[in-house]
């Protein structure tokens, strides 16, 4: 029996113990007679991996990080196979136990493993948005070569995806990626520099880890998902725009070359999106919540601030320069960002940081997989090397 023929879909969960990964578990365990976990994977949080183990019964977990060794025997009591170190991933991917892998890591992380998932056929549900930043090119031509599927789980590019179905590409005008605007849409240009760690933590509609959160705050991650659109959807960088929208209600929308306009609403809840890219094209009825319209007064829709959101132009800038370009912006923001949780940088340095990674950087075009690789390591010890000269 192959893993296709089997009653229940088989799901792998990357970074299970994350914001994606826990809530993709949330909509498994309302469908237990639906979908079978075969791996759950964590960084080093092994004890919140041990109770979803417990629970979910996979075949395999994997820690990529360091942890207390006394945890292999606890999950061995659990009589399933523990794999641990950097590679345990890649070596899991290239297993090709399941259908469907949820990719939920955060950062680079993840593009390895993904590419080997590809290459066994495996179905992707990506919330990892690096892995088209830094190597769309690259991810499509493996899933057209090994004829599998890749749906995003990002609620915007979701959106995207629902409003797209049964409509020809050749009609697209233009993508509409909303973004709620994060803390700081009306704070005065010339406090940005003061922002704590604490206040670009505190997301207003959204409950995400710490990287993507500082992400959503100066809009770096809505600069991603540019990218990213670029990639899944086929279309040139005009033909996307961004625009404010504080409720998060409206996820996004296509205008098509007749002037229609499709939009997706839903509360603003990742586990509806999560839902729909493990199930689709079918959906399952959600305990989650709806809503009611006739209590949404009103939905805003900004034009943004390039000014205040330098990201939004570098996101254009990257695409139009192609090649590894956004390879560098997305290691030299993974670096800005951590350096400004841990108190080195402002606020405002985290986009000056990668403007500068970016001058300094020569484009490489068509990279392949260790091109990629080296641009982003070029990047992060070049945004390391700004830190060490306090640039």
């Amino acid at each position: 029996m192959t893993k296709k023929s089997r009653n229940k879909k088989r799901l792998s969960i990357w970074g299970s113990t994350g914001s994606i990964g826990s809530q993709a578990l949330e909509v498994v365990r309302q469908y237990p007679d639906q979908f079978q976990i075969v791996v759950l994977t964590s960084h080093s949080r092994a004890a919140e991996l041990w109770e979803q183990a417990r629970e979910f019964s996979p075949e395999r977990v994997v820690l990529t990080g360091n942890t207390d060794s006394a945890w292999f025997s606890r999950f061995r009591e659990l009589e399933l196979n523990l794999e641990t170190g950097p590679d345990a991933l890649i070596e899991a991917a290239s297993r090709g136990e399941e259908d469907q892998v949820v990719n939920g890591l955060v950062g680079a992380a993840g593009l390895k493993s993904t590419i080997k998932a590809i290459e066994k056929g495996t179905a992707i549900a990506l919330a990892n948005k690096e892995v088209l930043v830094m190597a769309g090119r690259l991810v499509n031509r493996l899933l057209k070569k090994y004829r599998t599927e890749l749906i995003p789980i990002d609620s915007e590019h979701s959106a995207i995806y629902q409003c797209l179905r049964g409509e020809p590409a050749g009609f697209i005008r233009r993508l509409i990626l909303t973004a709620s605007g994060g803390p700081f849409r009306n704070r005065p240009l010339t406090g940005l520099a003061d922002v704590t760690v604490e206040e670009a933590l505190s997301h207003p509609n959204w409950n995400m880890g710490p990287k993507i959160t500082v992400d959503s705050a100066t809009m770096f991650n809505k600069a991603l998902e540019i990218i990213e659109a670029h990639w899944l959807f086929g279309v040139q960088p005009s033909q996307i725009e961004v625009v404010i929208h504080p409720q998060s209600i409206l996820h996004s929308m296509v205008e098509f070359v007749d002037g229609s306009l499709k939009a997706q609403l839903s509360v603003p809840d990742m586990r509806v999106p999560i839902a729909y890219a493990l199930s689709c094209p079918d959906r399952r009825n959600l305990p989650f919540g709806s809503l009611d319209l006739t209590k949404i007064h009103h939905l805003e829709l900004i034009p943004p601030d390039f000014e205040r959101f330098p990201a939004l132009k570098l996101a254009y800038d990257v695409i139009e320069a192609g090649g590894t370009a956004p390879v560098v912006l997305n290691g030299a923001d993974e670096v800005a960002v951590q350096a400004f949780l841990e108190r080195r940088i402002r606020f405002t340095q985290i986009a000056e940081c990668i403007q500068k990674a970016l001058d300094l950087h020569t484009v490489r075009s068509d990279p392949d997989y260790e091109e990629i690789i080296e641009a982003d390591r070029w990047a992060r010890e070049t945004v390391r090397g700004f830190m060490r000269l306090n640039i």
